[in-house]
């Protein structure tokens, strides 16, 4: 009886990790993989006021202009595929740092580009140390999260991103008027936050759960004591002897939730990049662009349904807000595939309405491939579903320059469209609900998905 005692009482106030409360070291881990994110949108978002800069000073056509907007995405698909899979095999710390070795140098290596084929070069490059980054940065997050918090920490490098995104827009508005080679200062300027990141996570643990995976658990546990608490304990994860391969994440268990997380992701971003990578040139395709008013309205609901989309997964269900989500897109880009360029109002609150949704949904895209797929393979998962994602947004990036010369805008949205409702159909047949579970829980393949 007297034992029975000694050991309650050692176990008092002992917490899993899943359950750990939120401390500093979450917010830290949380911070420096947003911090990647502010400088990924702001990557994104800046190329677009620099190809107009471009265009005419290097005579570029419809094709070099696809090529070079569709390039840092070329550079995602083959980071977060490759380096995602490596960070399986030699933990996610690592990969975590040298991403934004990558992205640093070839973010300052962009201004000295005197071709366009240098410039697609230099930003596959940074594409690659970006891709790398989505598969470690997502994983790690996760799997250091509670669960409790979990959900609103992996959705909301989405707002971080948009932050980044509307930056490159206000800094590409008020630069790309002062000089010819302005663009060369747009593009260069990704190294001041890829610099400050870089410094910053030297020195960040290893995942104890990757520790774990691998035997080391001495380790794990001293990482969980020193940063997550002394009364932390791990989780019922247990070392495995697996192929870290992407052939794993087909076998029949979990090939559906790999497919899933695939096809969602990509029908989620390819209208995304394709439309605002090119919003300047989309809005005056089709009758709204009048000064930066429209401009700086859309901007804005891409920061409003960010931050809404925060509260939507908190609220509900993460499988609802997805296929509610994929509706409400297909409806309003559907409007704007039909509508003629006189109904100007109507356009606008379609507009209005697709951007504030897909902003908010694209929460989403941060928190199911990183909820879905078992910590030895986790890394690779992710990497997988944004590799593919990337290929997606390059290809349909790399077209809708030529589909709006060559088709008209509203026949390139009608296809938007059609990606759409090919994401909201895999949705209804496969999207898991994830929310509330253990990592462990909402990752076990042995559950119907």
């Amino acid at each position: 009886m007297g034992n029975n005692n000694a050991a309650l009482k050692d176990n008092v106030g002992v917490i899993k990790l899943d359950d750990a409360p939120l401390n500093k070291f979450h917010i830290k881990i949380a911070g420096l993989t947003f911090g990647a994110h502010f400088t990924d949108g702001y990557i994104l978002g800046i190329i677009a006021f620099a190809l107009s800069l471009l265009t005419p000073q290097m005579n570029l056509t419809p094709f070099w202009i696809g090529l070079i907007g569709s390039s840092a995405l070329i550079g995602l698909f083959l980071g977060s595929l490759v380096l995602g899979w490596i960070s399986d095999y030699v933990g996610r710390q690592k990969i975590f740092v040298f991403s934004f070795v990558v992205i640093t140098a070839a973010s300052i290596l962009q201004f000295f580009a005197d071709s366009p084929m240098e410039l697609v070069f230099y930003r596959i490059l940074l594409g690659i140390g970006l891709g790398g980054d989505y598969s470690v940065g997502h994983t790690m997050l996760a799997e250091f999260s509670p669960r409790k918090h979990r959900g609103v920490l992996l959705g909301s490098f989405s707002v971080v991103w948009t932050f980044g995104y509307v930056v490159a827009n206000l800094i590409g508005i008020l630069a790309v008027d002062s000089a010819p080679d302005a663009w060369r200062w747009m593009l260069a300027s990704s190294a001041i936050p890829a610099v400050i990141i870089l410094i910053l996570r030297m020195g960040t643990p290893e995942s104890p759960r990757w520790l774990i995976s691998k035997g080391r658990i001495d380790e794990a546990r001293e990482i969980v004591k020193k940063h997550v608490g002394p009364n932390i304990v791990l989780d019922d994860e247990r070392p495995v002897q697996t192929n870290s391969s992407i052939a794993t994440l087909f076998r029949k268990d979990i090939r559906k939730r790999t497919a899933f997380n695939c096809i969602f992701f990509v029908c989620l971003v390819i209208p995304y990049f394709a439309i605002y990578t090119f919003l300047p040139s989309i809005l005056d395709a089709i009758g709204l662009s009048e000064g930066y008013g429209t401009d700086f309205l859309l901007n804005g609901l891409l920061i409003v349904g960010a931050i809404l989309g925060i509260w939507f997964t908190v609220k509900f269900s993460r499988r609802g807000f997805l296929i509610s989500s994929f509706i409400v897109l297909i409806v309003t880009l559907s409007l704007l595939s039909v509508l003629p360029s006189s109904a100007t109002v109507l356009m606008i609150i379609s507009f209005a309405v697709f951007t504030l949704i897909m902003s908010a949904v694209s929460n989403l895209v941060g928190v199911f491939p990183a909820e879905s797929f078992p910590t030895e393979i986790r890394s690779t998962g992710v990497g997988l579903a944004t590799s593919i994602s990337r290929l997606g947004s390059a290809i349909g990036t790399f077209l809708l320059p030529m589909g709006i010369a060559n088709f008209g805008i509203q026949f390139t949205m009608f296809c938007l469209t059609a990606v759409l409702i090919i994401g909201a159909v895999v949705s209804i047949a496969w999207a898991p609900e994830t929310k509330s579970l253990t990592l462990s829980d909402a990752s076990n393949t042995g559950k119907k998905v």
